[in-house]
């Protein structure tokens, strides 16, 4: 079945999955966004990204440390991994357990302060979980392999400063009003940290042409076109150009059926002149992902369906169909699906900035930053 709109998507979830609530229109609005952050999420491990991923971490601004904020997602420097086995017997596998394992096959543990998160519990998977930190990394485990009574983890350690953040947005007017006030806010919210989290910062001309400004250590700078000096840093080895770099991703979604990207609103503009790389995941997209793996899924993929409305139905117990916490059996179909169906997927997607870009680029520069030296350029 297709949708024409978001708004028809929305209409069906308030009266298919969330007519018990209050305002089932205000859940399944809510659902949404929680879906582009899921799609977002598996898109980024599809890609190849998983043992770099962290998810709603404390970002500082550039040159002003006192103040963080939370984003969905960022991609970090690996600076080690490992990959051990479990024994899945249990319905717990705790950070300790995790732990212990690592001492077992003599994974230095000095300096790192364990954390307390479960990555499986009742089944219920946590996605990059922090097993833990120190003062300058972050360890984590995730799931490599799922097979039989055991499972084979990825754990692997990630240095704080990330290189590329991601952060999803919806963006519009409900159906029936003529105004958004809470998503202008919350697109100015989103601007403010994509402008602040970098050392590539962008500045106007009087003619409006949009320019960027980098500084290096010994307070000199270098202002070219935007994208010009972008795509400089991002495929220089200069480590006064990369050490404090962050790319600044967005991924925005209709909300409203208000705006398409060949026709923005403000909202759409606000967000534009301020992340790097801005994506808008498509009406298409979004009904594909819905009606093929949550409303009419085939048989192989009817158990997502289960789960997601288990976790949104009434009576739910918990909630196992989120970016953070995903049902095990769940995660493994999506990512066959993902991995299965992933020209599709990135068909959902179109790019709205820099528009001279396609999205296999801004992989090819996701990956250009993955594999520098950044040991050496942190150091």
């Amino acid at each position: 079945m297709a949708y024409e709109s978001v708004d028809k998507l929305q209409k069906v979830l308030a009266d298919d999955v969330f007519k018990y609530t209050k305002d089932p229109k205000k859940a399944a609005g809510r659902t949404l966004g929680t879906l582009v952050e899921v799609i977002t999420y598996y898109l980024l491990k599809t890609w190849g990204f998983n043992n770099q991923i962290s998810i709603e971490r404390g970002l500082e601004e550039y040159g002003n440390p006192d103040i963080t904020h939370n984003v969905e997602y960022a991609l970090h420097p690996t600076v080690r991994n490992s990959t051990i086995t479990i024994d899945k017997s249990d319905k717990l596998i705790t950070a300790n357990i995790v732990l212990k394992a690592l001492e077992a096959a003599n994974f230095d543990l000095n300096g790192l302060e364990r954390k307390s998160n479960n990555l499986l519990s009742n089944g219920i998977l946590r996605n990059a979980c922090t097993i833990a930190a120190s003062d300058n990394s972050f360890l984590l485990t995730s799931i490599k392999t799922d097979k039989g009574d055991t499972l084979e983890l990825h754990v692997y350690e990630q240095s704080k400063k990330p290189y590329v953040i991601f952060e999803c947005k919806r963006v519009g007017i409900e159906e029936g009003m003529s105004k958004g006030p809470q998503t202008i806010e919350k697109a100015k919210q989103g601007a403010y940290v994509a402008r602040t989290a970098s050392s590539l910062q962008k500045i106007r001309t009087e003619t409006g042409e949009l320019h960027g400004i980098i500084y290096k250590s010994n307070g000199s700078y270098i202002i070219k076109p935007f994208v010009d000096l972008m795509e400089e840093v991002v495929y220089s080895n200069d480590k006064e150009l990369l050490r404090r770099f962050i790319l600044t991703v967005g991924i925005v979604s209709n909300h409203g059926n208000w705006f398409t990207s060949e026709n923005p609103n403000k909202e759409l503009k606000v967000l534009v002149q301020s992340y790097d790389w801005l994506l808008f995941l498509t009406d298409k997209g979004l009904s594909e992902f819905i009606d093929h793996l949550l409303l009419n899924p085939p048989k192989e993929q009817k158990f997502i369906r289960e789960v997601f409305l288990s976790s949104y139905t009434e009576g739910k117990t918990k909630n196992q169909f989120t970016k953070v916490q995903m049902n095990l059996e769940a995660n493994r179909l999506l990512l066959d699906y993902f991995n299965a169906n992933l020209k599709a997927v990135e068909s959902w997607f179109n790019i709205i900035s820099p528009n001279v870009k396609k999205l296999s680029d801004l992989k090819s520069e996701l990956s250009e930053l993955t594999n520098k030296d950044w040991a050496a350029i942190l150091k």
